[in-house]
């Protein structure tokens, strides 16, 4: 139809002598001769000027004609097109109507589901000529993509963040990397032409969203760890919804345009988990913390070690050889391993339920009887397992080790010493640690001074050794000096020891050297001395019992030449004893003693081999007693402090 349009302006225009030439740029009238020859240019200045100006007005009026009928084509091709659009439309609502309606009910109890699917129905309609294949094969023709691969049908993806199966249950989740991504979401993004560029399939989900209906587990250390994290995490509970939103514009590090995803509704149960003293750091410095986790489930670190328990852990330790894929124990083994978790427990009558160091006990002896080609791992294993974890770790005690046997460190094991004793230390190097002993001496002179430790003065002691040092005076003045003052100075030191010395496990050594000095009784170097004391003579329990017992009988083992040895401990610390094998065989053969006291008395006597004496109903020591030596010398003392005074 437009080609006859413009065809009957160019008859009319040639019966008139005007020719009408279209040409890619639009068109032109150009006169003709009577034999329908255009006119050049020296033709057309032959003409008369009456000529030219009826060939003007020609010009003119097909101008107008070629203007017009273009005009009415516009209007026309306008039309059609709505045409044409109008019946691509109904065609193609007939076309998704059925498959749209089949997905409505299938999901008519969403009503956000249903709402999408309208306006997926309504965009297709809208846009149906993107669907047509005539479209696409021309598009193809051009060497453009066709819709499928030019994404026009990304628009209709479902970007899916989390799906959950019928019968799973509620989600459990533990995230092990809690960044800001990894548990809110991100939206993701794609350079391209050096231009960062995003859509909705680039949303992906965070921990929150995988365990939103259930539970998340985190380490709550981990999420302190990581910026913004634990505030995000608190803004989330609070408002009840998870929130996608990008780190980086969120700290206004960069201004590139990105989507804003709606917000999802958040039931959640958060389990925390971490140490102790987190949980109390939380508690006391984070007003909202006891407002969002007000449930604590404190986890003992041990359990009772009884025959039923026993039983337990011996079906415990069979089940982690049996889901390590290790070799089966025998019933020694068995027993070994649970004298082993007696010993981390630091209790006899206690189990640890720490597992990870059973576990690695367990692959490491596994190990070792796979190497001799067993088929079961016998004590033997075990045995050599925990002494190679031991070598591994044990150089640091083996310096010391040497030193005291090459006299470097001053440590006597034989003989008798005034105003001298061994304390023992244990020195934590975190996966191991040891007991050595300590020469601890005191010197005691006429002042006012009272019991001055030498590392409290250096500033080389913390504040629980420092509270020892004060109860010594306490005691010393209860116990014998109600009755006149005090008149006395007393230095107590650590020999060798250039670092800090904290704990009062040295409190009852420090005594007996403090009542050596005073009584000059000599004590017995071949027995090391550990424990606290109070201000009633009490002796208190002490930790790390085993190693400092270790550590001594292994120093006593390098060179001493005594018949024998041992070390005093409290008495509420026999409990605790789990013991190595060398040294329960040498306290049955008599090569090594174990005594356990609970008065500092009891241990006096041991040391000096003297009584320590009680005191009559008259309130006076036995004459010759340990104490009375004491006393009396304290009256000394003091009698002097009074006559310089006259």
């Amino acid at each position: 139809m437009k080609k006859k349009s413009f065809q009957d302006v160019k008859e009319r225009a040639k019966q008139e002598f005007m020719a009408i030439m279209y040409t890619a740029s639009g068109y032109t009238l150009s006169p003709m001769s009577k034999d329908g020859k255009i006119l050049d240019k020296n033709e057309y200045q032959l003409l008369s000027a009456k000529e030219k100006e009826q060939i003007q007005e020609k010009i003119k009026k097909f101008k107008i004609q070629i203007d017009n009928t273009a005009q009415d084509m516009l209007i026309q091709s306008r039309k059609q097109q709505k045409e044409i659009r109008e019946l691509e439309q109904s065609m193609t609502k007939r076309a998704v109507d059925n498959s749209i309606d089949e997905l409505k009910k299938r999901y008519q109890k969403y009503e956000k589901v249903v709402t999408y699917l309208k306006s997926v129905e309504e965009d297709i309609v809208k846009n149906s000529q993107d669907f047509l294949v005539s479209a696409q094969t021309d598009l193809s023709s051009m060497g453009i993509r066709s819709a499928k691969e030019s994404g026009i049908f990304n628009r209709y993806r479902v970007n899916v963040l989390v799906s959950h199966k019928d019968g799973d249950g509620a989600p459990i989740i533990y995230e092990n990397n809690p960044t800001y991504a990894n548990l809110f979401g991100e939206i993701e993004h794609i350079a391209q032409m050096g231009t960062l560029l995003t859509d909705f399939g680039l949303i992906k989900p965070g921990a929150l969203h995988r365990a939103n209906g259930g539970y998340l587990i985190l380490d709550a250390s981990k999420v302190l760890m990581q910026p913004f994290v634990w505030e995000g995490l608190k803004r989330m509970l609070r408002s009840g919804e998870i929130r996608i939103e990008s780190l980086a514009q969120f700290l206004s590090l960069i201004s590139t345009l990105t989507l804003e995803p709606e917000t999802i509704a958040l039931d959640i149960k958060i389990v925390l988990i971490g140490s102790r003293i987190l949980y109390y750091l939380l508690y006391n410095y984070d007003p909202e913390f006891k407002e969002l986790f007000k449930i604590n489930a404190d986890f003992e670190n041990d359990t009772e070690r009884n025959d039923e328990n026993s039983l337990l852990y011996a079906k415990m330790i069979g089940m982690i050889a049996k889901d390590n894929g290790l070799l089966p124990l025998d019933r020694k083994a068995v027993g070994k391993v649970i004298e082993y978790s007696s010993r981390l427990a630091e209790d006899s009558q206690k189990l640890s339920t720490h597992l990870a160091s059973l576990n690695d006990l367990l692959q490491e002896a596994d190990f070792i009887a796979t190497q001799k080609k067993l088929q079961k791992i016998t004590k033997a294993e075990i045995d050599e397992a925990i002494i190679e974890k031991i070598e591994r770790s044990d150089r640091i005690k083996d310096q010391i080790y040497e030193a005291i046997q090459r006299g470097t460190i001053l440590i006597q094991t034989d003989g008798n010493a005034i105003g001298q004793v061994n304390g023992v230390a244990v020195l934590d190097l975190g996966n191991f640690s040891f007991g050595h002993p300590s020469r601890i001496t005191a010197l005691t002179r006429l002042g006012k001074g009272g019991v001055v430790s030498i590392e409290r003065e250096a500033k080389l002691s913390g504040p629980t050794h420092d509270k020892g040092m004060m109860i010594l005076s306490a005691y010393l003045a209860a116990t014998y000096a109600k009755d006149f003052p005090l008149s006395m100075t007393a230095t107590l030191v650590f020999e060798q020891s250039y670092g800090m010395v904290e704990g009062d496990s040295a409190s009852c050594a420090e005594l007996f050297a403090l009542l050596s000095s005073l009584s000059e009784a000599a004590l017995d170097q071949s027995i090391a001395v550990t424990g606290s004391v109070n201000q009633n003579g009490q002796v208190q329990a002490v930790g790390g019992i085993n190693e400092k017992i270790e550590g001594f009988f292994d120093v006593c083992s390098l060179a001493s030449s005594a018949k024998r040895n041992g070390i005093i401990i409290p008495a509420s610390n026999v409990k605790h004893l789990m013991l190595k094998e060398e040294v329960l065989e040498a306290v049955k053969s008599a090569t090594f003693e174990i005594y356990a006291i609970d008065r500092v008395d009891e241990g006096m006597e041991i040391l000096t081999g003297k009584k320590s004496g009680q005191k009559d109903k008259n309130g006076k020591f036995p004459k010759g007693s340990i104490n009375y030596l004491v006393e009396e010398k304290l009256k000394h003392l003091a009698n002097k402090s009074k006559q310089k005074k006259i």
